[in-house]
């Protein structure tokens, strides 16, 4: 039996359908939801004490690094070896999948989770429900969650012009989140792959016919197509968040392309059912359900693609204060699977390079950060630079260089000269000072998980339905 499989005893032992626990979150990803300690199972409690280890961990490491004789050169020698692993990510060619289907076309289940949605659910359905595809062989659902708007009225409008369209309406009793609302629609659906969106989504018609091929491949379990900003000229945050869905985009193929990990991305994300039921459906433990998933399907040997074309519209949000609370939770979310799962990704359940790709991706996106604080005070107390300067130099560098191709590989339908490349340039030095604000929310999340009662709490993004 090949490493990164195991008998389904073992499976269904460690990563069992989950139980939700948040009672009182909302559909909507992004409601306002707040749950106490004391009543959170002891799985859930022990993300804080493993929080709390793995700080420790890194900071008194950080410290050590900084008295110790040989530190630099340790430091240097890391920096090495992930500069080895950035040029191999930078000069691997993306994956090409076949265009058509061979066969008939199989049926596609497109689900849509919405709460208080009024402003975009009309465009939204008329969209996805005039997508090209044989008649017959798809079918829109939205679970309604219990909205208190006029969404439910204009569903039921939209229902008698549109055949595709089916409606799930959940009760004010309903939990489970987000994760809830696509577990129970799931038994009615009856698509081979389950195509799962935002309530702002916005895509060309010929998503389904771009998208399926790419699930030629019997390994491919799941396919997230890229994430474009609607209203990114709006300002200097949504012109940030365009750089950063291209720099995310490109690193995801870039990482496939050598074996590595690709990630699901919630809006725009395509999952074969069989794939689905073997991982027990969405997790309902998790404030990140698209992330939870990306790694379960990856433990139960399934491969993740991403394509840059077609992708999927969605409004970027629009101020810093909303920015923060969506990121704190995309964080924190991150975070989590990584606590939860570290015994099956260190077993290399995965397989070797899918698991040395995602321990690269989880130094550099946490642990850097996590050690940035620590690294600094001992810089300003030692008078010298702070010691992980060449691994954080190298970490700005692929970043820099990632955001500049994947905005290159977006406009590929484009002619280049020095005017277009001049912009690029713009774009990546405008799109880099916007991703510094990871730094501060890896940083903060990390600590403020170890250490502070276990309290969920974000704000919803409103979808005002703008975008071009």
């Amino acid at each position: 039996m090949p490493a990164n499989s195991w008998p389904e005893n073992d499976y269904y032992d460690e990563l069992d359908p989950l139980n939700s626990l948040l009672s009182d979150l909302s559909v909507d990803e992004e409601s306002v939801v707040e749950t106490q300690d004391m009543s959170l199972p002891s799985r859930f409690q022990g993300r804080r004490r493993k929080a709390a280890l793995v700080l420790t961990i890194v900071w008194s490491g950080t410290i050590a690094l900084h008295l110790v004789s040989w530190g630099s050169m340790f430091v240097l020698g890391f920096t090495t070896i992930l500069g080895l692993h950035a040029l191999v990510v930078v000069f691997a060619r993306p994956r090409c999948y076949a265009k058509e289907m061979q066969g008939n076309l199989p049926s596609v289940s497109i689900v849509v989770a919405a709460k208080n949605e009024e402003s975009v659910i009309g465009k939204l359905v008329k969209n996805l429900c005039s997508l090209e595809y044989p008649n017959g062989q798809y079918e829109v659902w939205i679970i309604d969650d219990h909205s208190t708007d006029k969404t439910p009225q204009l569903l039921a409008e939209l229902a008698q012009e549109y055949k595709q369209l089916k409606v799930l309406r959940r009760s004010a009793q309903a939990t489970g989140g987000k994760s809830g609302a696509l577990n129970q629609v799931l038994p009615l659906t009856k698509g081979e792959f389950v195509a799962v969106f935002d309530a702002d989504a916005q895509v060309a018609p010929d998503l389904l016919l771009q998208v399926i091929p790419l699930f030629q491949h019997e390994k491919v379990g799941a396919v997230q197509v890229r994430k474009a900003i609607a209203n990114a000229k709006e300002n200097f945050w949504t012109k940030g968040q365009m750089s950063e869905m291209a720099l995310d985009t490109w690193f995801q193929q870039q990482r496939t392309a050598i074996g590595g990990i690709g990630e699901l991305r919630g809006n725009g994300q395509f999952v074969r059912r069989t794939a689905l039921e073997s991982c027990g459906g969405w997790n309902e433990e998790t404030i990140t359900d698209d992330l939870d998933m990306t790694l379960r399907l990856h433990l139960n040997n399934w491969d993740i693609e991403c394509t840059s074309y077609p992708a999927v519209q969605e409004e970027g949000v629009t101020n810093v204060i909303a920015l923060w609370h969506q990121r704190n939770r995309w964080a924190e979310g991150g975070y989590q699977r990584y606590l939860d799962y570290w015994h099956l990704i260190l077993k290399n359940r995965m397989g070797t390079r899918k698991t040395w790709d995602l321990l690269i991706f989880m130094v550099t996106m946490y642990i850097l950060p996590t050690a940035a604080i620590p690294d600094l005070l001992m810089a300003i107390a030692r008078h010298r630079l702070p010691i992980l300067s060449p691994v954080t130099s190298l970490s700005v560098t692929m970043s820099v260089v990632g955001m500049f191709a994947g905005l290159k590989r977006i406009r590929q339908d484009q002619k280049f000269n020095i005017s277009t490349t001049f912009l690029l340039l713009l774009q990546t030095i405008r799109g880099t000072l916007y991703m510094l604000h990871w730094l501060v929310v890896m940083s903060s999340t990390t600590a403020r998980v170890s250490v502070r009662p276990k309290r969920l709490k974000w704000v919803k993004t409103v979808h005002s339905g703008s975008g071009e």
